[in-house]
């Protein structure tokens, strides 16, 4: 076996001389890059970047689709000691203002006119005393012509970079309040995803359609990143549509396939789907949200992708903390998020901080490799999230098997608690899916002047639903215990989520009694 790059620069060279006429980025107009020519289009950023008088610490931000350059980007800055910054391209310009600011920003790379998107626009009138330029992607070889220095001083710089040093700062998903800057080191992004890489079985030659976006670790690290691990082919895609991922899927003999539930459920509801041939697909890795089995079983039976897996992770484990298996049952794919990858070890507590019985709902901890080195700028909320022994508190409530299978019940902070239970929202909304009139669900506690809380159901119907409000509240009434039925349902064209697909709670949380 080789030896693991511990840096993002060895990995870059390693791959180049491991598969330096293999395919490692195609992008949607046909083009394509193969490992070495990835590797010198990346050494040319890096170049460009010291010309420009950049320096090891300095901030660079990302706000773009799915792309090759974004990837080239990234990884000319990282490689010589930059940190990336991505941001996610559903902000506001409020919101990329405060990350950028925050983070302390120089360079910014973006697009123009992205879906009708003015990204450098919506930055106008914010105070951003850091940021000193934008370059636009489709300008992207001028501001690299301007200038390089040569490959000795290059190299050098790429040579300096320590397996610790930052790489990224990745900013939490906000799915539960204000974001922070989670930062990771070079090595342990690798070792992270070497491992996940090996749990889910992606291998050299694999054609792999990064759906999931790049300013998330799903898209970047489990993503780009790990195809340069494997030898895999990247094929990015800039904004999801179901036939077109139908169609190359098939135009490009597609291996490889993670995204979120609602990806697969849109291809499999596409009205097209019998026309295209996806017989090449094999791998599926999905999570975020609550997975039922028969989704599991049509994405195994209509769309033919023999393994099905789900994986965990979070910003601040570097993205990832377990995986199913290849092989696994159904069941207990739908019901589990798989074991801990090697090297990394959880505890479930109580809310004394001690270890609970197997089987038994505890707040996951989890320590190892992955864990951030820390919040950026906040070493308050870093000591709250990761003790003196070094165990990270997820806030997620979990149970583990006997054989270690760990399941994802909630986030601490979505329990409610109706008439002295318990409640956990997954539990709940596991069991809504199983309804025909059921797509997609969120379950949210609302005050109750009687029971404390109580349950609402926010429902996304499927085609043709009735919409029976009183025959639904009847059927949680028969088929879950009383204090978990909802009492009250409301229907909606769609849930509010961020990128990742994970729904955010806290905007359907009532902010009055009833």
């Amino acid at each position: 076996m080789l030896p693991q790059p511990a840096t993002l620069g060895a990995l870059i060279d390693a791959a180049a001389a491991r598969w330096p006429d293999h395919v490692a980025l195609q992008e949607e107009d046909g083009s394509r890059f193969s490992f070495v020519e990835l590797r010198d289009s990346i050494r040319a950023v890096s170049s460009a970047f010291l010309a420009k008088g950049a320096r090891k610490g300095d901030r660079i931000g990302i706000w773009a689709p799915n792309a090759g350059a974004w990837a080239i980007v990234a990884a000319g800055a990282m490689q010589i000691g930059l940190v990336l910054v991505p941001l996610n391209t559903r902000f506001k310009g409020s919101e990329a203002a405060d990350i950028l600011r925050r983070a302390g920003v120089s360079r910014l790379f973006t697009v123009r006119g992205f879906l009708g998107i003015d990204y450098a626009g919506m930055l106008k009138g914010h105070d951003l005393p850091d940021l000193r330029e934008i370059v636009f992607l489709d300008t992207l070889e001028e501001w690299l012509a301007d200038d390089r220095v040569d490959d000795t001083t290059l190299d050098a710089a790429v040579a300096v970079i320590g397996p610790d040093d930052v790489a990224d700062i990745l900013f939490t998903s906000g799915t539960t309040g204000w974001p922070k800057g989670a930062m990771s080191g070079h090595s342990q992004n690798l070792r992270s995803f070497e491992a996940w890489s090996d749990a889910v079985g992606l291998t050299e030659g694999d054609r792999y359609l990064i759906v999931n976006p790049f300013f998330h670790s799903f898209g970047y690290k489990a993503g780009w990143l790990a195809c340069l691990l494997r030898g895999a082919t990247a094929l990015p895609v800039a904004s999801f549509d179901a036939s077109l991922v139908l169609a190359r899927i098939a135009a490009e003999s597609v291996t490889v396939l993670p995204g979120p539930p609602t990806i697969f459920q849109s291809l499999l509801d596409a009205p097209d789907r019998v026309q295209h041939d996806l017989s090449s697909l094999r791998l599926a890795v999905t999570g975020a949200a609550s997975v039922p089995a028969s989704l599991i079983r049509r994405m195994r039976d209509e769309l033919g992708i023999a393994d099905v897996l789900t994986a965990y992770g979070l910003t601040e484990s570097c993205g990832v903390v377990s995986a199913t298996h290849a092989g696994d049952p159904v069941e207990l794919v739908a019901e589990s998020c798989g074991t801990p990858i090697p090297g990394v070890d959880v505890r479930l507590v109580d809310d004394a901080g001690q270890d609970v019985a197997v089987g038994t709902p505890g707040e996951l901890l989890v320590r190892g490799f992955n864990v951030m080195l820390g919040y950026l700028d906040n070493p308050k909320a870093t000591a709250e999230a990761i003790d003196g022994d070094g165990w990270l508190r997820t806030g997620d409530i979990a149970t583990q098997d006997v054989r270690g299978y760990l399941r994802i019940t909630d986030r601490a902070k979505d329990m409610f608690i109706c008439g002295g239970f318990n409640c956990y929202p997954a539990e709940i909304e596991a069991r809504l899916l199983d309804h025909p009139d059921v797509a997609r669900v969120a379950v949210v506690g609302r005050p109750d002047a009687r029971m404390g809380e109580v349950g609402h159901a926010v429902i996304v119907p499927t085609p043709g639903a009735s919409r029976d409000t009183a025959a639904l509240l009847r059927w949680c009434r028969d088929e879950m215990a009383n204090y978990k039925a909802p009492r009250s349902i409301e229907w909606v064209d769609a849930l509010p989520t961020n990128a990742a697909g994970k729904i955010q709670r806290f905007l359907l949380k009532p902010d009055a009694t009833t």
